[in-house]
This record gives C-alpha cells, structure tokens and sequence, in this order.
C-alpha cells in the first residue's frame, strides 16, 4: 500500500470528517491530516482526532493530526454600505477603525491593529480581499494613522476581508493569545504537530516551541511561509523549524505572483540541505472542490512540486469542503508516483554531500550508495530522534527507508519526510542493530535472500553518546 515517497497533507472538514473517508484517503497516501484552527477550536476537533486514532488502528500505519493555527491574520472592520463598488484610480481611505472619513467623502476602510500602519508611506502597496483589489498609498494624512490609498483595479469591497501590505514588516508576533490556548488545547486532545501561521523570524518559532515545553511536551513545529520578512529569513527559520510550508496563498499576496513559482523552489532546496521536510501547499487541485478531475495544470503543478523535490503536497479545500475528497488524494497520488519515478531518473543517485567534514551526512550518503551497490530492498534506520531518517531523505535515495524509533512522537513526525516509513521499533531488544535486524527477519516486506542497508548507533568507549556509528549489509 505504501509506495509514495511523497507525503500527502488533508485538511479535514464537513467533506471528509466520516472514518470511510479518511481510510480511504490514508490508502490513497494520506499520512498527515490537518485541523484547521480559523474554524473551530480544539474541543470540536475531539471526535475527530478519535476517528483519525481508529483508521491509525484499522490499518496499522502511524498517522499524523497537524494542528494549523490562525496567527495574525490582519483584517478591515465594517465597511458602510458594504458590499462597496471600488472604480479603478478611486480614492479610498485607510485608519484606525471608527475614524472619521476624511473630507474627501471617499471610502473608509478602518484596521483594529495601529501596529500595521506603522511606517507606511507614499508608493507602498496594500491589496485587499485576497489580492482582488490593489492599491497604493497616495498621501499621508496622519503619520503612522490615517493614508489616502489610490486603486489600481474596480471590484467589490465588503466588510470583515483580509489586509495585507506587501513587502512590509509587522511587529506583530505569530503566536496570538488565540493561538495559545489553541496551542494547548490541541495537545490535550492529541494532536501531533502545529503549523504556525505568518512567521516571519526565527524567534516566532522558538516562541511556540517555548509554549509547547510549557505543556511538558515535544511537538514538531512548522513554519508556514506566507511573508516577504520569512523567505528573507528562511535560513534562520529553519535552523528553528522542524518542517516549513510554502502557504503559496498569503505568499502570493505579500510577493510578486510572478515570483512565487521560483521562491518555492527556492525554499525546497533548503528545506533539502537543512535535512528538513517542505509542504508545498494551496490551490495544488481546487478545481477538484466542484470536479471530479483535475486539470492539466494542475496535475503539472503537483508533478512539479515533486519533482522539485517537496517531501509534502498538500490539499485544503479539496478534501476540506470539496464533492471528491477520495478522489482528489488518488489523483495525487498517481501523479506523484509517476512524477518521483522522472526525478530519480533525473538525479542519477542519490545527493552527494557538499565537501565539509561532516560525518553523519557522509555516512548517510555511503548508506544510499551500498544499497544501490547491493541492489538493497531498503534502507533500515534506527533513531532515536529522527535526525539519521533526515539525514537519509534528504539524500533522495531511490530505495525506501524503513526508520525505527522508539518515540510515538518522533514516528508521527518523520511522516513528513521524503521515503521515510517510520515504524516504531521492538523495545525488548536492547541493542540498536539488534532491533534493526529483528525488524528484517519478522517483517514479511523483505524475502529471504534479500539485503538491506542498515543504520544504527551504539555508544563506545570513546562516544558515550549514541550517534549513528554503523553501517550493515544486512542479509535476511
């Protein structure tokens, strides 16, 4: 069943909230499924969270509940008259909301965060509702309060819709009161994993990684990418992350949408070279939220997003409010399993380190390459925290890696990365390659005859602390 080296994420909601549904989509490749927090709080998700635990149990495979919080979602208030027809080259006003308009006698759109307009000024952009309507900043009224804003395009302006200022940085931090207790109820309940919305510093990670020690838990963190301010910092961010999603939405609005398809690129190869797991998301099949099919586009993007090498694809409304939820994760799935066989056929091999004196990176990379010397079944890796399963991935092999932990948490987190079959390992045997090689002689995925590459590490004499050390041939 399991034969995607790419990950499938699916947002569950009143479409796929039904145990039929969700094992079906877990047989098409689903392994991560995301709750999102802008539409319910975690005591709804209760029930949920039991169903997913029961398809965990049905079919036997770790599955992994991705809490994806709201953040600073920045928003107008109360339009009068709304919904309003905006002309092109009209004269709206932006404040504080509950100001006056100004003498001008033009619209007035008012924020609750005077943060936002802080340094703003003459030229600056600023779109609303999604991006359908452009402006610029005309003229200062009242520095750091009240601005003219010029528009670029007609539509309609309702009450309540999204704000963004491209390219500008918010002093505002991702993790909201909101988030907090959302944070906290969601790890009462069970969930695995929180996605961090509109991140745009390292310190916004190791903020909510602070909150999640204060619950006495460890839980991956993912840092969505949706601002200008974070794919300048991606390097950073990722020394904090233990994952990062291209939001390809909210990223579209603060960037030139021209410059999106690089930027996601762009942020692959890192994700890759830091040894941590990249979901691509929004729009990979939304027309599949009203189609049984997908269209030709479409199927490229995801093929693409594989192709560059993403651990992760990810679906929201398709599975969230779409007719076909379990139609849409098969497709991907074909998709994706003909788009991985293009990219090993492409990279000749798996990644060759960059020349550093860096061990672990070199031993994982010998490990790729014994068992395409070997014609291996598969790679085995004992770890403890996940760091050699990493490590493993982000060298592409083409052969699957079957990676023993001993961590439900640490199983639920390697979900995310590229190949990696994450099982948890037999505690009754004490010895690191012990287990490995018990795990080959009672698993029925390997025939006898058959080798596989094994990973481990025991402590010695002069490294008293476990770290990957060995390397096996390892014949069944």
């Amino acid at each position: 069943m399991d034969v995607m080296r790419t990950r499938i994420v699916a947002t569950l909601g009143p479409a796929s909230t039904d145990t039929k549904i969700m094992k079906a989509m877990a047989e098409n490749g689903v392994r991560i499924f995301r709750l999102n927090f802008s539409h319910a709080s975690a005591d709804k998700f209760i029930p949920v969270v039991q169903m997913i635990r029961q398809v965990e149990d049905e079919l036997g495979i770790p599955l992994t509940i991705m809490g994806d919080l709201c953040g600073p979602k920045i928003r107008i208030g109360e339009v009068e008259g709304s919904p309003r027809t905006i002309e092109k080259s009209c004269l709206v006003e932006l404040g504080l909301t509950g100001r006056v308009p100004s003498p001008e006698g033009c619209v007035a759109i008012g924020v609750d965060l005077p943060q936002v307009l802080h340094g703003l000024d003459v030229g600056m952009p600023v779109t609303l509702s999604d991006g359908m309507l452009q402006f610029s900043v005309e003229k200062v009224l009242e520095k750091d309060r009240r601005f003219l804003l010029r528009a670029h395009n007609s539509g309609i302006l309702t009450s309540n819709k999204g704000i963004t200022f491209p390219g500008k940085s918010h002093p505002l931090p991702a993790l909201t009161d909101k988030d907090k207790v959302d944070l906290h109820e969601g790890l009462a309940i069970g969930i695995d994993a929180f996605a961090i919305s509109f991140v745009q510093t390292r310190q916004d990670v190791e903020d909510a990684k602070e909150e999640i020690k204060r619950h006495g838990l460890w839980a991956p963190v993912v840092a969505k990418i949706e601002r200008e301010n974070a794919v300048r910092n991606i390097e950073s961010i990722l020394e904090a992350a233990d994952a990062v999603m291209v939001a390809r939405g909210d990223l579209g609005l603060e960037c030139p949408l021209a410059e999106v398809p690089v930027i996601q690129k762009r942020i692959i190869r890192a994700c890759r070279h830091a040894q941590k797991a990249c979901i691509v998301a929004t729009q990979m099949m939304l027309s599949m939220v009203n189609n049984p099919v997908p269209t030709r586009a479409e199927a490229t993007d995801v093929a693409g997003a594989v192709m560059d090498g993403a651990d992760c694809v990810m679906l929201s409304e398709e599975t969230a409010v779409g007719r076909y939820p379990v139609e849409a994760t098969a497709y991907i799935r074909e998709i994706a399993k003909n788009a991985e066989e293009y990219f090993l056929e492409r990279v000749q091999g798996p990644y060759a380190p960059k020349k550093e004196k860096n061990l672990v990176k070199y031993m994982a990379y010998s490990a790729c390459i014994l068992a395409e010397t070997a014609e291996s079944a598969a790679l085995v890796a004992h770890t403890t925290s996940g760091a050699t399963a990493r490590l493993l991935s982000s060298r592409r092999p083409a052969h699957p890696i079957y990676a023993l932990t001993t961590s439900k948490p640490v199983q639920r987190y390697l979900n995310y990365f590229w190949g990696v079959r994450p099982r948890l390992a037999d505690m009754n045997v004490e010895n690191h390659l012990d287990r490995a090689q018990s795990f080959v002689q009672k698993s029925s995925l390997f025939k006898p005859g058959e080798n596989v590459i094994i990973t481990s590490g025991q402590p010695t004499p002069g490294q008293p602390r476990i770290h990957t050390n060995e390397l096996k041939v390892y014949y069944k």
